[in-house]
């Protein structure tokens, strides 16, 4: 079942994302060589609580940072842990927040330092923004889907097959799913009020996957970069809302 949110909600969920937001420019500031990824997480983890807000992914049965922080060919789900930001790194944020019953979700790659990885990065970034594009009432889920990748596959590069987008709101991931792959008149109809965490994960080589033996971690399978942008976003009479940005 699709939970649809009420104006009210959409306003809650806006000022929640306005948290998530400042969070993560927070949390991308502190990315520069010689830190620790578990440094950058309690980076993290000060600027939500300090702006009211209580992390999301430490609501996850299990789970007890506040980001995934994933390094080059790491897709999702990665663990803050010692390693050491290194120039060169592509480095993944994922972020979010709960606040007033509800959650706001928010992921960002960089690349430190250098630039080698640009035409990589901006394709992310204008995959994303091609999909949010596509969240119009009265389209399928599919044509944010196929925006994704259009973008994505005409770049040269691959969707993930098994990681997708997903609804938000009252719980950190809600139905629909949200793929990066699909056909324009697939998947549940948009209406007023859904609420989606829209994702581009797409790599540079094979869409195939693995999980690390810290059974969260999940990487490409055959070790190449990956990317990672989202936003959360709202579907109004207006057209799209994004309610946490960066």
């Amino acid at each position: 079942m699709i939970y649809i949110k009420s104006p009210q909600e959409v306003k809650i969920m806006q000022e929640g994302g306005k948290i998530t937001t400042e969070a993560l420019k927070i949390a991308i500031a502190a990315v520069k060589p010689g830190v620790r990824t578990i440094d950058i997480d309690k980076v993290a983890f000060t600027a939500i609580t300090s702006l009211g807000g209580e992390p999301s992914f430490m609501k996850v049965d299990g789970y007890k940072f506040t980001t995934c922080i994933n390094i080059n060919s790491g897709l999702v789900h990665g663990l803050p842990n010692e390693y050491v930001i290194k120039s060169g790194d592509l480095v993944k944020v994922d972020i979010g927040t709960f606040l007033k019953g509800f959650h706001t979700d928010l992921s960002y790659t960089l690349e430190v330092e250098t630039n080698k990885e640009e035409k990589f990065l901006t394709t992310g970034k204008a995959a994303i923004n091609a999909g949010i594009n596509a969240f119009l009432i009265g389209n399928r889920v599919g044509a944010i889907s196929n925006a994704l990748q259009v973008v994505i596959e005409g770049a040269g590069y691959t969707v993930s097959r098994e990681l997708v987008g997903h609804g938000v709101g009252k719980e950190l991931h809600e139905s629909p799913y949200v793929p990066g792959y699909g056909k324009v008149h697939d998947g549940p109809e948009i209406k007023q009020g859904m609420v989606f965490a829209i994702e581009a994960i797409y790599q540079k080589g094979s869409p195939a996957i693995k999980v690390l033996s810290d059974d969260w971690t999940i990487v490409t399978k055959d070790g190449s970069l990956a990317g990672l942008f989202e936003k959360t976003v709202a579907a109004t009479k207006e057209g799209p809302l994004i309610l946490a940005d960066y």
